[in-house]
């Protein structure tokens, strides 16, 4: 019986013997078993170590490169394998077809473990984005996740291309000129991409936010790749190119700490020195007194001579930014005011204008209310 196994052994298939065929089979089951050994150091060693930390990225970096790392010790078994069966080189060059399936799957080995530990960071960009205060970046994250899986793909193929011993150099120049038609064909799509970037980056305003920018005032409702759409304050939705709103100027009233007053409030030239500044005084103490004014600072003065009115300047703000409750606000401060005034006795000043008749020449005198009505 021996004996016998010994012949079926030196007998050859392709010009190899059996008895490598043999060896090579049990190497591929070796390195099977050493497929199932290191499946099962992760989950009873890795994984357990993994656990005690705090952070969940070290257990999603481990569930990500356990199946690559399986995959990649397989491997060693299968290149073991080949190297045992010593593939003859001719007529045909079976060797080399060893040699690249080795390399395509070591390649498809890695990109896979790097494309599964994209989840990894993409769980990072949306801690990292779930601490600032815009919700602009969370929009970031699922971009950078995309492109670097796309890059991972792209990379992947041209190795695999690569290993089949084609050479890549003359597609990346065919890539390069036709990247560069694209890149001149779509440059305003891109400048709106590199637009979008930037303003997830600087961050100027958050969804929801009352901008100005250019001739376009409302509310932002959504920022995409391309565009970014606003709410105008008549309910309109206007899209506005990404490219456009970066080399703008951008006015984020939603920004404002607090709201400003800035009020004339203009007297009758008959007013004496002294009830003027009574009535800077008394304007003065409603604004210290008034739960809706901020008093970090605020200003009220005597400060101009009108066409007819003696002008008072009243400066201050408010501490809320809410737009109807800065309306109530500014309201109740000037019904104050108008009642201050009226119990001061004074009067406010509306637009006026003296005219003098000339009755003969030399001899001017103002009109009398009869004519001034006329």
């Amino acid at each position: 019986m021996l004996e016998t196994i010994r012949q079926i052994f030196t007998e050859t298939f392709l010009g190899i013997p059996l008895s490598r065929f043999a060896m090579a089979m049990g190497m591929l089951f070796v390195g099977l078993l050493a497929k199932k050994l290191v499946g099962q150091f992760f989950i009873r060693v890795l994984f357990p170590l993994a656990g005690r930390t705090r952070g969940d990225y070290d257990n999603r970096a481990l569930a990500a490169l356990r199946k690559p790392a399986e995959l990649l010790v397989f491997i060693g078994g299968l290149a073991l394998a080949f190297e045992l069966l010593r593939l003859p080189t001719e007529p045909v060059n079976l060797a080399f077809g060893g040699e690249a399936l080795v390399r395509i799957l070591v390649t498809f080995s890695i990109a896979w473990a790097l494309f599964n530990l994209v989840d990894v960071i993409d769980l990072l960009l949306r801690s990292w984005s779930g601490k600032t205060e815009t919700d602009l970046d969370d929009q970031l994250a699922p971009f950078i996740r995309k492109a670097l899986r796309v890059f991972i793909v792209a990379m992947a193929v041209l190795m695999v291309i690569q290993n089949l011993g084609y050479s890549i150099s003359g597609l990346l120049a065919s890539l390069g000129i036709g990247g560069l038609a694209v890149a001149l064909a779509a440059r305003d799509t891109l400048a709106n991409v590199f637009g979008s970037i930037m303003i997830l980056l600087d961050r100027p305003f958050r969804l929801g936010d009352w901008i100005k920018t250019g001739d376009l005032e409302g509310t932002v409702e959504e920022v995409g790749f391309r565009s970014t759409k606003i709410r105008t304050f008549a309910k309109t939705l206007i899209s506005v190119p990404n490219s456009v709103i970066a080399n703008q100027a951008i006015n984020n009233y939603s920004r404002m700490p607090k709201r400003r007053i800035k009020l004339t409030v203009g007297l009758t030239y008959d007013t004496g020195p002294e009830r003027m500044r009574q009535a800077v005084e008394g304007i003065r103490e409603l604004l210290r007194t008034h739960p809706a004014i901020d008093q970090d600072f605020w200003l009220v003065n005597f400060t101009d001579f009108g066409p007819s009115s003696l002008d008072i300047m009243v400066y201050c703000f408010t501490r809320t930014t809410v737009w109807g409750e800065y309306l109530d606000a500014r309201q109740d401060l000037c019904l104050k005011i108008m009642e201050l005034l009226e119990e001061m006795g004074l009067e406010i000043a509306f637009p006026s204008r003296t005219i003098y008749l000339q009755h003969k020449e030399g001899d001017m005198e103002p009109a009398t209310a009869e004519e001034r009505g006329r």
